[in-house]
């Protein structure tokens, strides 16, 4: 345990601000016992702290999902079914798995964050989500006080959205999650965000595709460590034919993604970059210069100028287009 710590270190926005305490969890079994002691304090969950925004301090105690873990625990003709703990980080899993040549999580290299924080989110990128490999999780229920099993029908997955983030936020902490990959021969998704374009081999391996997404990410995303960030700060909004009809009388190219619930997907850096954001700056809090979709800070911005910045983004998006941009963020 550490009291009065800063919280700098633990997100990726480096943001200068502190806990009354921080408190690393290497084991699950022991959470039920230090959240006994931490049950008349606020207590936030902490993962990589690649997807938050703080505001302010936070007036209570953080516990660090710090477990680690990744093996087989089922074995099939066609596929395996793995087990990680959640303090893992995504990508050491994303390159685990392409080691031992198994498919299903090569287009989602390289996104920030913990092993737990994926399912709560639903990560996704370049045509997959991980909700298409996600098996199942193990949680202890802060309500029933007992660690459970949820299968992937119960966790209600949506884009970027599950029952951790919606209906039961703050009720379970993720502690491990199973994933069910493929041996070969693999299925890939190349169809999404130029990614066909990028691996230009004939034949191309999972290792191909996850080295063209680590490129094209590297290419348009800036490195936290050198310019604070958490990734895409808002997600691509999802809109009807009339609506996308009324807008095309005026923006005739903006382009769309086809959407499996009947509607249309539009690329919300797309809508922030035609209103000249990108590059935007109000003293340390700006808009990256080669992707509209990200804010970040500059070196001494506070949480407060930024989601003030993203406020102010989403006003203007509203009154031009008619679309509501929702924070991929989670902002406290």
């Amino acid at each position: 345990m550490q009291e009065e710590i800063s919280l700098k270190p633990f997100n990726s926005f480096g943001l200068e601000i502190s806990a009354n305490e921080l408190i690393e969890v290497h084991r699950a079994e022991d959470l039920p016992e230090i959240l006994e002691q931490s049950k008349d304090t606020q207590t936030l969950i902490l993962g990589g702290g690649t997807n938050i925004l703080f505001t302010q301090n936070f007036a209570g105690k953080v516990l660090k999902m710090c477990t680690r873990g990744m093996e087989i625990v089922e074995e099939t003709v066609t596929s395996v079914l793995i087990e990680v703990q959640a303090g893992e980080i995504w990508h050491d899993l994303v390159m685990w798995s392409i080691q031992k040549d198994l498919g299903g999580l090569e287009n989602l290299a390289l996104i920030p964050g913990s092993v737990g924080a994926a399912p709560i989110q639903n990560i996704g990128a370049y045509g997959v989500e991980q909700a298409q490999c996600f098996h199942s999780c193990t949680v202890w229920d802060r309500k029933e006080h007992t660690f459970q099993n949820i299968s992937k029908q119960d966790c209600d997955f949506g884009y970027r959205n599950s029952i951790f983030k919606s209906t039961h936020k703050n009720r379970y902490i993720i502690c491990s999650v199973r994933y069910r990959l493929q041996k070969k021969p693999h299925q890939l998704e190349l169809s999404y965000g130029g990614l066909a374009k990028v691996v230009s081999q004939s034949s191309p391996t999972i290792r191909d595709v996850a080295q063209a997404v680590i490129q094209i990410r590297e290419s348009k995303l800036p490195n936290p460590e050198e310019l604070g960030n958490a990734g895409s700060f808002f997600k691509n909004p999802i809109i009807t034919e009339k609506e996308l009809g009324a807008i095309q009388k005026t923006y005739p190219e903006i382009p769309t993604y086809p959407n499996t619930t009947g509607k249309v997907k539009v690329p919300a850096a797309w809508l922030i970059d035609t209103l000249g954001w990108k590059g935007y700056r109000k003293g340390d809090a700006g808009v990256h210069k080669n992707q509209a979709l990200v804010l970040v800070n500059h070196g001494k911005a506070r949480g407060y100028e930024i989601q003030q910045l993203s406020e102010a983004i989403q006003k203007d998006v509203l009154d031009h287009f008619g679309i509501s941009l929702i924070p991929e963020v989670n902002i406290l």
